[in-house]
């Protein structure tokens, strides 16, 4: 009997679901603190995945580096989410002064 491995399909499924929970992340980040709140992504993605080189249970490692790289790949969808609001498809934050 072959034995089946299961950590492919369970990172896959898990990226699909970060990369969905990563949508609404974007869109409110650059609505509540403008495009400029992209260091935060950056550092947060850097230490993720730095954090992934400390964990040896490797379904989790892979897990940590695609939370990671999704922080990082963040910073270009705030970018275009402020052209995305510039361009009305989404509504700006009425509240906050513009510079």
């Amino acid at each position: 009997m072959t034995n089946l491995n299961f950590e492919g399909a369970a990172v896959g499924v898990i990226a699909f679901l970060i990369i969905g929970v990563f949508h609404p992340i974007v869109i409110k980040s650059e609505y509540y603190f403008t495009d400029r709140i992209w260091p935060v992504f950056l550092v947060v993605g850097i230490l993720v995945i730095a954090g992934s080189f400390f964990v040896s249970n490797s379904l989790l490692a892979a897990i940590l580096g695609v939370l990671g790289c999704s922080c990082i790949w963040s910073i270009r969808e705030l970018h275009e989410q402020r052209e995305r609001v510039e361009k009305g498809w989404f509504p700006s934050n009425p509240n906050r002064k513009e510079d």
